[in-house]
C-alpha cells in the first residue's frame, strides 16, 4: 500500500506570492523591565518559529560575565547586540531583539544599520511594571528583584536611569490594558503588513 504523502505548506510569512515574503527582518521589542517583552517575544517565536530571539539578559552574561551596568558598559553591550542583529538579518534570518534599550540612540543605530527594521514599544506604567516584575516566576535570565535593587540605588531604567520612549515606533501596545493574546494579535497584523511591503 502506498504511503500517503503529507504536504506541509510554507509558513505564511515566508510564502512568496501569498501573504508576502519576510526575511532578514529585525523586530526590537522595547519597554521597561517587567513590561512584557520576553513574554511577547516567546509568543511571536511560537507563532513564527523562523524568528530567532536575541535576549539582552542572556547576551550580557556572555559579553560581561560580571556586569557593572555602567554607562560605558551599557553602550558597548547594546552596540554589540545591534551589530549581531544586523549580521543575522543580513544573512536572511528574522530576529527579535528582546531588550529594554533605554536610550533612543541604540534603537536609532539599529534602524540605521538594519534595512528591514521595526520597533514595538510596550508602554506600561512604572507601577504596573514593578508589580509584574515582582510577581513573575520566569525571569528569562534577567536579574531578580530589579526594582528592589533600584530602590537601593542600583541603575534601573525608569527609576534612576532614564528610559527614552520611542518617538515613532511601528507599534505601541499598552500592556497594562491589553492581554498577551490581544497583543500577539496586534503584532500578527503588523507582521502581515510588513510582509506585503
Amino acid at each position: 500500500m502506498q504511503k500517503e504523502t503529507k504536504i506541509i505548506p510554507p509558513h505564511p510569512l515566508l510564502a512568496k506570492g501569498g501573504r508576502g515574503d519576510l526575511k532578514g527582518f529585525a523586530l526590537w521589542i522595547t519597554g521597561l523591565p517587567g513590561s512584557g517583552k520576553s513574554t511577547l517575544a516567546d509568543g511571536i517565536k511560537k507563532l513564527y518559529p523562523e524568528f530567532i530571539i536575541l535576549r539582552m539578559d542572556e547576551f550580557r552574561k556572555v559579553v560581561t560575565p560580571k556586569p557593572t551596568y555602567s554607562d560605558f558598559e551599557r553602550d558597548v553591550v547594546y552596540r554589540s547586540l545591534v551589530y549581531l542583529a544586523k549580521i543575522m538579518a543580513g544573512q536572511g534570518h528574522n530576529v527579535i531583539i528582546d531588550a529594554t534599550g533605554n536610550l533612543r540612540k541604540w534603537r536609532t543605530l539599529a534602524r540605521r544599520l538594519i534595512p528591514k527594521y521595526s520597533e514595538i514599544y510596550l508602554k506600561c506604567p512604572l507601577g504596573a511594571a514593578m508589580k509584574r516584575e515582582r510577581e513573575r516566576t520566569c525571569t528569562h535570565k534577567a536579574p531578580k528583584g530589579i526594582y528592589k535593587k533600584g530602590a537601593k540605588g542600583w541603575p534601573v531604567p525608569g527609576m534612576n536611569v532614564p528610559y527614552e520612549e520611542p518617538k515613532k515606533p511601528e507599534l505601541t501596545i499598552e500592556t497594562d490594558k491589553v492581554s498577551v493574546r490581544q497583543s500577539l494579535g496586534i503584532i500578527k497584523k503588523l507582521l502581515f503588513r510588513l510582509s506585503r511591503q
